[in-house]
């Protein structure tokens, strides 16, 4: 575990320790927030511990702000606050912190919930929400975002629970609310159930979520754990898929593809006719996927191969490009590979995805790799930072839905 701090800085391509003194304990499944009070804020509530000989594990019910103007860190102690979890959600509305769900599990039995709580960041006082009408069944993992509208929106995540001695089932949420504040109702909520149009996401838990440049919610990853009585097994995900608020619709995100020597159509006239047909029956077929793999070698000596097929240029759905505009797509598509728990960003219109997880047999691998999407092209995926094969971090067997 840890409580470390990096910056990256965006155009020196760089990332930089920070050490502050006296920050929060050692932790993870924690959530983060960040807020312009202040000259501005990070806000940190919650997360678990475990230790390396798996002998101490407990669940944080604290609150944390690191003030970035003056580089300090500070544990707000206030009353009345949510208990102690991990999973759970957390966003800025406002002047406030509003927070979902989560998990709490000791060694005799585990909690899921689906309660709200909100701390008012100028009074610094937790309230329990109560919503109206009928909210999400509890969860972990799931997508919690601000819609441009002023409301709140839940989607998927994940819960378990025990159907009979020693033996749990888990369910991955696709379900969707909106929570919204009540008009003229000061602290009052309301919860409905939504059902959005379009491409939706495939089940799944611990995906990362960012909002775009045009105020649509961005969903990138996942896992979606399929569960025996003895055994569970995690189908991880790297793909992309937009949340319209507005228009309360889902859309998959597909990459255009690099483009390389543009050829306009006056210069394939001039061409040989026949190299000319080649190039069109070509552009035509189906490219044949990629298959890469990576082995990443433990300190302990294990092997783990890493198998990622990579689908060239074009082949996601999208349309070819027109002939006047045509160009001849080199290479297979790089994306990052399939994983939950990444972090993501949104700067100047480009998406920068962190790091995250995903298993390899009985072993979870941690990544340290980053990568960046432009929006305004939507073309392909640049590799930033790549994975440090040769020191992977390595997690226990831990739940994946947090």
């Amino acid at each position: 575990m840890y409580n470390e701090l990096y910056v990256y800085n965006i155009k020196k391509d760089t990332w930089t320790k920070v050490d502050i003194p006296g920050p929060p304990p050692r932790r993870c499944a924690h959530q983060t927030v960040v807020v312009p009070q202040g000259g501005g804020q990070l806000w940190v509530f919650g997360g678990e511990f475990a230790s390396p000989d798996g002998e101490q594990f407990y669940h944080y019910k604290d609150l944390w702000v690191l003030h970035l103007a003056t580089k300090t860190w500070e544990q707000v102690r206030s009353a009345g606050g949510p208990s102690g979890r991990s999973g759970h959600r957390m966003v800025a509305w406002k002047r406030q912190l509003i927070l979902f769900g989560g998990f709490h599990e000791s060694t005799r039995d585990y909690i899921y919930y689906n309660d709200v709580h909100s701390f008012n960041l100028d009074t610094f006082v937790w309230s329990k929400l109560s919503p109206s009408g009928t909210g999400p069944t509890p969860r972990s993992g799931c997508q919690m975002s601000i819609t441009p509208q002023g409301s709140i929106v839940i989607y998927g995540g994940y819960s378990k629970q025990r159907v009979k001695k020693d033996v749990d089932r888990g369910t991955q949420h696709s379900d969707m609310f909106l929570l919204k504040p009540e008009d003229g109702g000061e602290g009052k909520w309301t919860w409905t159930r939504i059902s959005p149009s379009g491409v939706k996401p495939t089940p799944r838990s611990g995906f990362s979520v960012a909002m775009t440049p045009n105020h649509q919610v961005l969903l990138f990853g996942g896992v979606c754990d399929k569960e025996e009585e003895e055994s569970l097994e995690g189908m991880f995900f790297n793909d992309l898929y937009f949340y319209d608020a507005a228009r309360n619709r889902w859309f998959l995100g597909q990459l255009k593809g690099p483009k390389s020597e543009k050829r306009k159509r006056r210069r394939a006239r001039a061409e040989d006719h026949e190299g000319a047909r080649e190039l069109e029956r070509g552009a035509a077929s189906a490219p044949e996927p990629l298959e890469v793999v990576k082995e990443v070698v433990a300190e302990d000596g294990t092997v783990v191969t890493i198998k990622q097929v990579l689908t060239a240029p074009g082949s996601a759905g999208c349309p070819p490009p027109e002939e006047e505009d045509g160009a001849v797509e080199a290479g297979p598509r790089v994306e990052p590979c399939p994983r939950s728990s990444a972090m993501l960003a949104i700067k100047h219109g480009l998406l920068y995805v962190y790091g995250g997880m995903f298993e390899a047999g009985d072993r979870q691998v941690t990544l340290n790799d980053l990568y960046c999407l432009d929006f305004h092209k939507m073309e392909e995926w640049k590799v930033l930072v790549e994975m440090d094969a040769g020191k992977p971090e390595w997690g226990g067997a831990a739940e994946l839905a947090t």
